[in-house]
């Protein structure tokens, strides 16, 4: 990490420790700490943790997360509370949503299948309509809001593909009595943790949803060259190295409507298990018969801010899971200014699968 953004980093901390009223300790533990630092994680804020600040234990934490010094992760598991306690604990129905999830989302063979690659695609639709620039214009709506379901969103040109899994979310969502918002936050993440090798992403609820759409073009264009992608991302608090690994989503994705002529063709040779094979193959010229590489995930690879990052994932499944979570926990907020009154539900999500025999195996495709 430089010098700047440690003393960066630095100072950010110490003014959050004097303002607020919290000490970290305050913050929920969860199982271990997270690695040490490997790249330069952005000392930027988002919501209500800008102004007042962190100022509940919750938000705290999620502070920690943002400015790398908490872990994204939990592997925090809890049972389902009964029908007393579920009277008071708002993660109670969240274990009723995991479960009917998992059955829509886990394929024939163990491994993820079309429903969650579409729910983790639709998270990152929702989440990612919200500029920085936008908002100090006083534009400061869109984001993880649920606008992209209850403002039918669905009719832009880059949500294509995802009439169907809006439809299925918002049938959950009102069977559960859940906000929208919300929903798709917890259904990428559950996607995710159901991909084999995927990372179980810290979970929060209690956004509020959407009174109207978000704001339009705010979405990457897979055709894109780097410098505006990483334009794009930073302008929602997201830097380069972030960047790097949220883009490894496509590790379990498919394409249809780029080249119509290859629709379903995925992204890298092992589409329905959450690995670093996707980095690795969008390097090579020719990385299989069913690959097709997205031209912007190719320029970002060689892009000089990305390109070591995304050499280091090519063998490191722990690194590319740790900056993940992380960078998927600040997509999952941005927009939202209730962050210090949420509540942390990450338990009632599915465990996670670090080990799946034949793992590595091409062919699977859920």
């Amino acid at each position: 990490m430089q010098l700047s953004n440690y003393f960066t980093r630095t100072i950010v901390l110490a003014a959050l420790i004097k303002t607020s009223t919290l000490l970290a300790a305050a913050a929920p533990i969860v199982d271990e700490p997270p690695e040490e630092d490997d790249g330069d994680h952005p000392a930027v804020l988002i919501g209500d943790l800008v102004n007042p600040g962190p100022i509940t234990p919750i938000g705290q934490s999620i502070a920690n997360i943002l400015l790398g010094i908490e872990d994204g992760q939990s592997n925090a598991t809890a049972p389902r509370p009964d029908a007393k306690a579920c009277k008071t604990d708002p993660c109670c129905v969240w274990y009723k949503v995991a479960q009917d999830l998992t059955d829509m989302f886990r394929g024939s063979s163990g491994r993820c299948n079309n429903n969650a690659r579409a729910a983790i695609r639709l998270g990152f639709h929702d989440a990612g309509t919200w500029s920085k620039k936008l908002a100090a214009q006083g534009q400061d709506y869109g984001g993880a809001d649920g606008s992209f379901i209850l403002f039918d969103e669905i009719t832009r040109a880059e949500n294509r593909g995802l009439e169907d899994i809006a439809q299925k979310m918002k049938r959950q969502a009102k069977k559960h009595g859940v906000g929208v918002a919300d929903l798709i936050q917890f259904a990428a993440n559950t996607g995710t943790v159901l991909c084999p090798l995927g990372p179980r992403v810290r979970t929060f609820v209690g956004r509020d949803d959407a009174t109207q759409a978000a704001p339009d073009g705010l979405l990457p264009d897979v055709h894109a060259d780097a410098d505006s992608l990483i334009a794009l991302f930073e302008d929602k608090t997201i830097d380069a190295h972030a960047l790097a690994a949220l883009v490894g989503a496509h590790s379990t994705s498919k394409q249809f409507h780029v080249d119509e002529s290859k629709s379903g063709a995925p992204q890298d040779t092992t589409p329905a298990v959450w690995d670093v094979k996707f980095y690795n193959e969008t390097l090579q010229p020719n990385p299989g018969r069913r690959v097709f590489k997205f031209d912007s995930d190719v320029k970002l690879a060689a892009h000089p801010q990305i390109s070591d990052e995304w050499n280091k994932f090519v063998n490191s499944q722990d690194h590319w899971n740790e900056d993940y979570a992380a960078a998927y926990i600040r997509l999952s907020l941005l927009g939202v200014n209730k962050i210090n009154n949420l509540t942390e539900c990450t338990v009632a999500l599915p465990r996670s699968r670090p080990y799946f025999p034949g793992a590595s195996l091409a062919g699977f495709d859920e």
